[in-house]
């Protein structure tokens, strides 16, 4: 990811400094939209691991919510709709529900 990241910017800072007569070419520009969304479900799917680190370790969603800069009710949704798409393995999803709780319970 860290070398990801560093492509994405170094990609950034030249289409930024790109004058409208010399845009990136193709291939950078698709390079540059395909990082940039590598990067945000990476980082989607760390917030929602984060997210379950947090509530195992006691924080309830409305300081979860507070962390996210959002409502609690926002935060669990989230959460739940995430939890919702790793189905696949039942097992797994059934501890996250009960980890994740719900907006109005105590860790």
């Amino acid at each position: 990811l860290t070398t990801a990241v560093a492509r994405f910017e170094e990609l950034r800072y030249r289409a930024a400094l790109a004058s409208p007569d010399t845009p990136l070419g193709r291939e950078d520009a698709l390079e540059l939209l395909s990082l940039g969304e590598l990067i945000a479900r990476k980082a989607g799917y760390g917030r929602q691991l984060d997210i379950r680190a947090a509530r195992a370790a006691g924080a309830s969603w409305s300081q979860i919510g507070d962390a996210l800069g959002t409502s609690k009710q926002s935060a669990w949704e989230a959460h739940s709709r995430w939890i919702s798409g790793q189905e696949a393995d039942p097992d797994w999803v059934a501890e996250a529900r009960r980890t994740a709780g719900s907006p109005d319970t105590a860790p």
